[in-house]
Protein backbone atom coordinates (compact mmCIF):
# COMPACT_ATOMS: atom_id res chain seq x y z
CA UNK A 1 0.00 0.00 0.00
CA UNK A 2 1.51 3.25 -0.96
CA UNK A 3 1.73 5.84 2.22
CA UNK A 4 -0.17 9.04 1.24
CA UNK A 5 1.93 12.06 1.11
CA UNK A 6 1.46 14.75 3.53
CA UNK A 7 1.16 18.63 1.83
CA UNK A 8 1.78 21.58 3.91
CA UNK A 9 1.10 25.17 2.50
CA UNK A 10 3.40 28.11 3.28
CA UNK A 11 3.06 31.79 2.72
CA UNK A 12 5.77 33.31 1.58
CA UNK A 13 6.50 37.11 1.20
CA UNK A 14 9.26 38.01 -1.01
CA UNK A 15 10.51 41.80 -1.43
CA UNK A 16 11.83 42.02 -5.00
CA UNK A 17 13.58 45.77 -7.00
CA UNK A 18 10.90 46.81 -8.24
CA UNK A 19 11.61 46.27 -12.02
CA UNK A 20 9.20 45.11 -14.94
CA UNK A 21 9.67 40.49 -15.42
CA UNK A 22 10.72 40.04 -11.76
CA UNK A 23 7.60 38.92 -11.33
CA UNK A 24 7.40 36.31 -14.29
CA UNK A 25 10.95 35.05 -13.18
CA UNK A 26 10.11 34.14 -9.52
CA UNK A 27 6.66 32.60 -10.81
CA UNK A 28 9.14 30.53 -13.52
CA UNK A 29 11.56 29.26 -10.97
CA UNK A 30 9.02 28.29 -8.65
CA UNK A 31 7.34 26.48 -11.53
CA UNK A 32 10.14 25.10 -13.17
CA UNK A 33 11.47 23.12 -10.05
CA UNK A 34 7.63 21.54 -9.99
CA UNK A 35 6.48 23.10 -6.61
CA UNK A 36 2.57 23.82 -6.56
CA UNK A 37 1.66 27.58 -6.60
CA UNK A 38 -1.43 28.06 -4.61
CA UNK A 39 -2.07 31.91 -5.68
CA UNK A 40 0.33 34.69 -6.21
CA UNK A 41 0.12 38.24 -5.80
CA UNK A 42 2.04 40.89 -6.49
CA UNK A 43 1.74 44.79 -5.65
CA UNK A 44 4.05 48.35 -4.38
CA UNK A 45 5.37 48.51 -0.52
CA UNK A 46 5.73 51.60 1.35
CA UNK A 47 8.94 51.87 -0.84
CA UNK A 48 8.59 52.84 -4.11
CA UNK A 49 11.92 50.46 -5.62
CA UNK A 50 10.62 47.24 -3.62
CA UNK A 51 7.30 45.37 -4.84
CA UNK A 52 6.04 42.23 -2.63
CA UNK A 53 5.19 39.27 -3.65
CA UNK A 54 2.75 36.82 -1.82
CA UNK A 55 3.03 33.47 -2.72
CA UNK A 56 1.04 30.07 -1.29
CA UNK A 57 3.06 26.88 -2.47
CA UNK A 58 2.81 23.32 -1.30
CA UNK A 59 5.66 21.61 -0.15
CA UNK A 60 6.15 17.90 1.24
CA UNK A 61 8.12 18.86 3.66
CA UNK A 62 11.16 21.22 5.44
CA UNK A 63 13.41 20.28 2.90
CA UNK A 64 11.21 21.19 -0.37
CA UNK A 65 10.43 24.53 1.64
CA UNK A 66 14.23 24.85 1.94
CA UNK A 67 15.12 24.36 -1.75
CA UNK A 68 12.34 26.77 -2.50
CA UNK A 69 13.47 29.66 -0.24
CA UNK A 70 16.80 28.40 -1.72
CA UNK A 71 16.23 28.81 -5.24
CA UNK A 72 14.18 32.42 -5.21
CA UNK A 73 17.16 33.98 -2.90
CA UNK A 74 19.48 33.51 -5.36
CA UNK A 75 17.38 35.48 -7.86
CA UNK A 76 19.50 38.86 -8.25
CA UNK A 77 16.22 40.88 -7.64
CA UNK A 78 14.77 38.96 -5.01
CA UNK A 79 15.84 41.06 -1.43
CA UNK A 80 14.19 39.34 1.19
CA UNK A 81 11.78 36.46 1.79
CA UNK A 82 9.85 36.05 4.93
CA UNK A 83 8.08 32.64 6.06
CA UNK A 84 4.56 34.14 6.90
CA UNK A 85 3.24 31.00 7.60
CA UNK A 86 6.11 30.15 10.91
CA UNK A 87 5.16 34.15 12.22
CA UNK A 88 2.45 35.51 14.24
CA UNK A 89 0.94 36.96 11.65
CA UNK A 90 -2.27 38.44 10.22
CA UNK A 91 -3.40 36.68 7.07
CA UNK A 92 -6.03 37.43 4.90
CA UNK A 93 -7.70 37.11 1.11
CA UNK A 94 -9.85 38.87 -0.80
CA UNK A 95 -13.09 37.02 -3.19
CA UNK A 96 -15.86 38.71 -5.17
CA UNK A 97 -18.23 36.45 -5.82
CA UNK A 98 -21.37 36.51 -8.60
CA UNK A 99 -24.51 34.84 -7.38
CA UNK A 100 -28.02 34.49 -9.57
CA UNK A 101 -30.17 35.97 -7.20
CA UNK A 102 -33.97 36.11 -8.51
CA UNK A 103 -35.86 38.10 -6.29
CA UNK A 104 -36.70 34.93 -4.39
CA UNK A 105 -33.43 34.29 -3.36
CA UNK A 106 -32.39 37.83 -2.60
CA UNK A 107 -33.27 37.77 1.09
CA UNK A 108 -31.78 34.36 2.11
CA UNK A 109 -28.50 35.84 0.10
CA UNK A 110 -28.56 38.76 1.78
CA UNK A 111 -29.03 37.11 5.41
CA UNK A 112 -26.16 34.95 4.63
CA UNK A 113 -23.78 37.74 3.33
CA UNK A 114 -24.26 40.05 6.81
CA UNK A 115 -23.80 36.81 8.87
CA UNK A 116 -20.50 36.32 6.91
CA UNK A 117 -20.10 39.93 7.64
CA UNK A 118 -19.72 40.42 3.85
CA UNK A 119 -20.80 43.66 1.76
CA UNK A 120 -22.96 43.61 -1.33
CA UNK A 121 -21.12 45.38 -4.05
CA UNK A 122 -23.09 45.47 -6.96
CA UNK A 123 -26.37 44.36 -8.00
CA UNK A 124 -28.37 43.39 -11.37
CA UNK A 125 -31.86 42.13 -12.17
CA UNK A 126 -30.79 38.48 -11.65
CA UNK A 127 -27.25 38.78 -10.24
CA UNK A 128 -26.01 40.29 -7.28
CA UNK A 129 -21.64 40.30 -6.52
CA UNK A 130 -20.38 40.16 -3.11
CA UNK A 131 -17.06 40.80 -1.55
CA UNK A 132 -15.51 39.02 1.59
CA UNK A 133 -12.06 39.65 3.22
CA UNK A 134 -10.79 37.09 5.84
CA UNK A 135 -8.91 33.93 6.40
CA UNK A 136 -9.27 30.82 3.53
CA UNK A 137 -10.90 28.92 5.82
CA UNK A 138 -13.81 32.13 5.98
CA UNK A 139 -13.98 32.47 2.43
CA UNK A 140 -14.27 28.36 1.78
CA UNK A 141 -17.06 28.50 4.60
CA UNK A 142 -18.75 31.23 2.67
CA UNK A 143 -18.68 29.91 -0.63
CA UNK A 144 -19.87 26.83 0.66
CA UNK A 145 -23.42 28.59 1.80
CA UNK A 146 -23.47 30.58 -1.51
CA UNK A 147 -23.44 27.41 -3.60
CA UNK A 148 -26.84 26.68 -2.79
CA UNK A 149 -27.61 29.28 -5.09
CA UNK A 150 -25.87 29.46 -8.70
CA UNK A 151 -22.37 30.92 -8.57
CA UNK A 152 -21.79 32.74 -11.55
CA UNK A 153 -18.32 33.44 -10.95
CA UNK A 154 -15.92 33.51 -8.59
CA UNK A 155 -12.50 36.14 -8.51
CA UNK A 156 -10.03 35.63 -5.31
CA UNK A 157 -6.91 37.34 -4.77
CA UNK A 158 -5.05 34.28 -2.42
CA UNK A 159 -3.44 35.01 0.78
CA UNK A 160 -1.77 38.22 1.72
CA UNK A 161 0.18 38.74 5.47
CA UNK A 162 1.58 41.11 7.57
CA UNK A 163 3.26 40.22 10.72
CA UNK A 164 2.62 41.34 14.12
CA UNK A 165 4.63 43.70 15.79
CA UNK A 166 6.86 46.71 14.95
CA UNK A 167 8.84 44.86 12.67
CA UNK A 168 8.44 45.06 8.59
CA UNK A 169 9.89 42.02 6.60
CA UNK A 170 12.48 43.76 5.20
CA UNK A 171 13.79 43.95 8.75
CA UNK A 172 13.67 40.17 9.65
Amino acid sequence: MKKKEKTEKHLLAVLVDNKPGVLTHVAGLISRRAFNIESISAGYTEEPDVTRINIVVTVEDENELNQVMSQLGKLIDVIKIVNMTRLESIARELVLIKVHAGKAARADIKNIVEIFRAKIVDIGPEDIVVELTGQQSKIDGFIEMLSEYEIIEIARTGAIALSRGVLAAKEM
